[in-house]
């Protein structure tokens, strides 16, 4: 592997990861766009990267397709865990929450919110 400009390697691993040097943002955060089939332009300006930077995520992500898509699969399976651990936690909060009266200066929001998600419903 190459060295960035800071004589440091591009892609380190931390507790997090695999991750573009002297950034928190992971390899699996770029994967989360590229399979969304973002640019790679785009994704670079999304997370402030530098051209180096991108480059060298993608190269790594390209060369170690393989393991990066293992891991990558791991990640995506924990994210979910953990998602459904904290909905099942805040469960009765939410019901709670959603049983309490509206306020009667939102009512003309709440009910463009309830418009908009069954508009959304019948889209899908």
């Amino acid at each position: 592997m190459t060295l960035a400009s800071n004589g440091q390697a591009p892609i380190i691993r931390t507790a997090r990861g695999l991750t573009i040097s002297g950034t928190r943002l992971t390899l699996y955060d770029v994967m989360d766009f590229l399979k969304a089939q973002y640019p790679p332009k785009l994704i670079r300006d999304k997370f402030n990267l530098t051209d180096s930077q991108i480059n060298s995520a993608l190269s790594y992500i390209e060369a170690n397709h393989t393991q990066i898509e293992t891991e990558y699969e791991q990640v995506l399976q924990t994210r979910e865990e953990i998602r459904q651990y904290w909905e099942e936690r805040n469960r009765e909060r939410f019901a709670k929450i959603a049983a309490m009266p509206h306020q009667p200066q939102k009512e003309a929001l709440w009910a463009k919110l309830q418009e908009q998600k069954a508009k959304r419903a019948a889209e899908k």
